[in-house]
């Protein structure tokens, strides 16, 4: 009966279950969509063949490492949406929105430029000469096309900023229908279609960024918008709103860049161990995948919600809808690590395919990879406390010091304990992988202790009168 009583008290309060599920249901759609579009990249190409499977790891994380840097520049124009929303200048919006577009496109012509150092990167790794190869035309075709979701990003702000998420699932669901087919027919040559490989698989991603992009833009940029939020007449550069844009912006992608340059080393490393542990730890992150990108949309959900509090002023609803959000999210943790744990020899059977040099190959990546998803198992319950107070954090505007804080943990948790290894000769795939769970617990600590000194209370982000007290 106390159970009960809880739930019901706790659902109607503001910034409670009901009003996370309401922006968070359709984030977490919208997340499982984009997963579905990775996961199919990675279970085709496994059914293609051992190296493209191996090849797309490392070369995918390295340009979304580029992608999710810009795109969190570009992005936090959906937490000033969201606070000119809570403050009640709905008349922001739109220029709000305009100056990440802005951001965006000055975003993609260091994209294209990185294209031409994406031989030189990859050659730096010990990886067999067939995988260098296709890393570098996977990371090219992706990155080149990572325009068109920095864009979408910045466009999806004005609907982020209303707690309106279910345009957001719209336009992604829409994506991963026209991009898994498309994957399948580009990837294995099918009905007059070129046998594109790995290469294949990038292009239907690229395509489905595109679709994306223009279900947002036809839903955003309408007339009755435009009275209210100035999507169209707030067109012209905000220099105001700018700065704001990159002063709390950078933080936020420099964090996503230190994460998955750490993550990027950590596969490089793996790499170095042979083609069997890197196209397992390749599956395994493809299978973890399940588990983080649905999270995100919860994440996306509380900086929404903590943005709108923030807006009006009030730092407390704000903390009610990030625990709320917390409590879904761990419930959400647990029942997926409990499935990993049951059905790890499932989820690494589903990529058995023709590609796998023979009978043995698969075996070896299959019991290596049914080790490793115990380690996602574990380190999956305490990835919900990062990624709901990461995105409270970030929705309240206390980005450089979250950026620190994880460049610390990064640095003093991860790559020095990785460096060591190598030095000594202690190397092996499960000291690593200790190694990379030991960081997600020691990041999820330093994070929660963050949130709970409550200094991000009096950040002022749009330029109102900050809170006063706590």
């Amino acid at each position: 009966m106390f159970g009960f009583d809880y739930l019901r008290r706790h659902w109607s309060t503001p910034q409670g279950y009901r009003d996370v599920l309401r922006v968070g249901l359709p984030l977490l759609a919208s997340m499982v969509s984009t997963t579905a579009m990775q996961f199919t990249d990675r279970l085709f190409l496994s059914h293609y063949s051992l190296d493209a499977i191996a090849a797309s790891g490392i070369a995918g994380i390295a340009s979304l490492t580029l992608q999710m840097t810009f795109q969190g520049i570009c992005s936090y124009a959906a937490v000033l949406a969201a606070q000119y929303v809570g403050a009640r200048k709905c008349e922001n919006v739109g220029p709000a929105m305009w100056q990440g577009i802005w951001c965006a496109l000055a975003c993609s012509v260091m994209l294209i430029a990185a294209c031409f150092m994406a031989g030189p990167f990859f050659n730096i790794s010990n990886h067999e000469p067939g995988i260098k190869a296709l890393e570098t035309q996977y990371f090219i075709v992706l990155t080149a096309g990572s325009s068109f979701a920095l864009i979408g990003a910045a466009v999806s702000a004005f609907f982020f900023g209303q707690g309106r998420t279910k345009p957001i699932m719209v336009a992604n669901i829409a994506a991963a229908v026209v991009n898994i087919p498309l994957d399948y027919i580009l990837i294995f040559g099918l009905w007059g279609a070129p046998e594109m490989g790995i290469v294949g698989a990038g292009v239907a991603t690229v395509v489905g960024w595109v679709v994306a992009l223009i279900i947002l833009a036809v839903l955003v940029f309408r007339k009755k918008n435009d009275e209210s939020y100035r999507v169209i007449s707030g067109w012209r550069p905000n220099w105001g709103i700018f700065k704001r844009l990159v002063r709390f912006g950078t933080p936020s992608g420099a964090q996503f860049c230190v994460e998955f340059i750490a993550q990027t080393w950590f596969l490089f490393e793996l790499g170095n161990l042979g083609r069997v542990p890197q196209a397992a730890s390749n599956i395994v992150f493809a299978i973890n995948g399940l588990t983080f990108m649905p999270m995100l949309g919860l994440s996306m959900a509380a900086a929404t919600l903590v943005g709108q509090a923030m807006g009006r002023k009030k730092p407390l609803e704000a903390e009610r809808a990030s625990y709320h959000t917390l409590h879904l999210a761990f419930i959400y943790m647990a029942t997926v690590a409990v499935m990993i744990v049951l059905f790890a020899g499932n989820l690494m059977d589903i990529f058995k395919g023709s590609g796998m040099a023979g009978q043995e190959d698969f075996a070896l990546v299959r019991s290596t990879g049914v080790v490793l998803l115990y380690y996602v198992a574990l380190y999956s319950l305490v990835d919900s406390a990062n990624l709901v107070f990461i995105g409270a954090l970030k929705g309240a505007g206390d980005t450089m010091m979250m950026m620190k804080i994880i460049i610390v943990c990064v640095i003093f948790t991860l790559m020095l304990p990785m460096a060591a290894m190598r030095v000594t000769g202690l190397v092996t795939l499960h000291s690593m992988w200790i190694i990379f769970t030991c960081y997600i617990f020691v990041l999820a600590l330093c994070i929660t202790i963050r949130f709970r000194r409550r200094k991000w209370h009096k950040i002022n982000v749009i330029g109102t009168p900050p809170a006063q007290g706590v």
